[in-house]
């Protein structure tokens, strides 16, 4: 039985375009970026090519891009870095009930650093919209952070109307686009965005690289103290050859993001196609909202949830709940949560994440082993 990967919104698989930029790099002689012999300048030299690809990725300037360890270091220095460093034009920070941990948790470090922070909920369709997030800003405000793509349910974020309408006030923006970025088109250009968080593990790249698009003119308090690296404004040694392949990563998945967005689509219509037709019963979480083609989360009525990660897993699937594991029990997801409420949808959703090497042929075996198992539950729970 081979083994398949459907949990890509996790971590996705290492591209060997990828490794091999990386290991003809770590073979490079060793040279420190900041180094000014020759050994340095030739490192330098690999860096700058990677910032300009992600740059032009994003219409951004190459200036405007800071390398980091990934997307959660990202969304430390965009939250932290500007509230403390703007701290003398006000307070007051809103975000979503939604965001991913590292936005959430770094908002409530802040607010007991004695700023103030909202949170806006999202209606039952995982949205959370423009008008809700006006409504919570006050005159205190100086941030506002918005994901583009919900990491658990898919469902695409008003980030362009967010970014736009906040611009005419002047309050800046930060969006975590980690789900986003390499998925849908995305222009600086376009998008008055203040910051930006981008990883490269999302987008068949490394774990370990990421970048913060920060725009021109934005203040911003450096959270790393040490050498002078990124403009004074991330200490620490760059890490050349994960950059490298970041940027390899970036090549290809921008020069191929319309047709992989149709397969993508494809192979989703293909797991919801042979769920119905093996007779499972399911609803989509966030049905009716616009969503990123390679995540859908789905309630499947009377499972017990830790138990049917493990069979999948059994069964050679990979798949999440979205949920933390915590001591042998599973929480509910807070973005569920968010939506639905304390409804049993939130002990009883699944996570499906499809993307590189994932065939059609996978989904209809991912979404038969699915429907058996929640199928065998249900049936368990009636004889109850």
């Amino acid at each position: 039985m081979s083994a398949i990967y459907a949990d890509h919104a996790a971590t996705t698989p290492l591209r060997p375009e990828v490794a091999e930029v990386m290991i003809e790099s770590m073979q490079e002689p060793a040279g420190n970026p900041s180094s000014v012999h020759q050994y340095g300048r030739r490192a330098r030299k690999r860096l700058d090519a990677a910032r300009r690809m992600l740059a032009s990725s994003i219409s951004a300037s190459p200036k405007e891009i800071i390398w980091t360890s990934g997307g959660t270091e990202s969304n430390n220095l965009a939250l932290r870095g500007f509230m403390h460093a703007n701290r003398e034009k006000g307070s007051h920070l809103v975000t979503s009930a939604i965001e991913h941990h590292a936005v959430l948790h770094t908002a409530q470090a802040l607010e007991k650093e004695g700023f103030q922070v909202t949170y806006v909920e999202p209606d039952e369709q995982g949205i959370v919209s423009v008008e809700k997030l006006m409504a919570a800003v006050t005159d205190e405000t100086i941030l506002v952070s918005l994901m583009y793509v919900n990491n658990e349910t898919g469902v695409v974020q008003p980030v362009l109307e967010a970014a736009e309408t906040l611009a005419e006030k002047g309050i800046a923006f930060h969006t975590d686009m980690v789900q986003a970025y390499g998925q849908l088109p995305f222009s600086v250009a376009e998008t008055p965005v203040t910051m930006a968080t981008m990883t490269a593990h999302k987008i068949n790249g490394p774990a370990g690289a990421g970048c913060l698009f920060v725009r021109k003119g934005a203040k911003l308090r450096p959270e790393l103290t040490g050498g002078e690296q990124e403009r004074r404004r991330r200490a620490g040694t760059e890490n050349v050859a994960a950059i490298d392949g970041f940027a390899k990563a970036v090549e290809l998945q921008m020069n191929s993001m319309p047709e992989r967005r149709q397969e993508l689509e494809v192979l989703g219509k293909a797991f919801l196609s042979e769920l119905g037709r093996s007779g499972a019963a399911y609803r989509i979480n966030g049905e009716y909202a616009e969503k990123s083609p390679h995540i859908l989360n789905i309630y499947f009525p009377g499972i017990q949830l830790e138990a049917f990660l493990v069979q999948m897993d059994m069964e050679g699937v990979a798949v999440s709940s979205g949920s933390a594991c915590t001591a042998g029990t599973v929480e509910p997801s807070h973005v569920l949560e968010a939506m639905y409420g304390k409804d049993a949808r939130i002990y009883e959703s699944v996570r499906f994440s499809f993307g590189y090497k994932n065939t059609v042929e996978d989904m209809k075996t991912v979404a038969r082993a699915a429907a058996k198992i929640s199928r065998k539950m249900k049936e368990k729970e009636a004889l109850k």
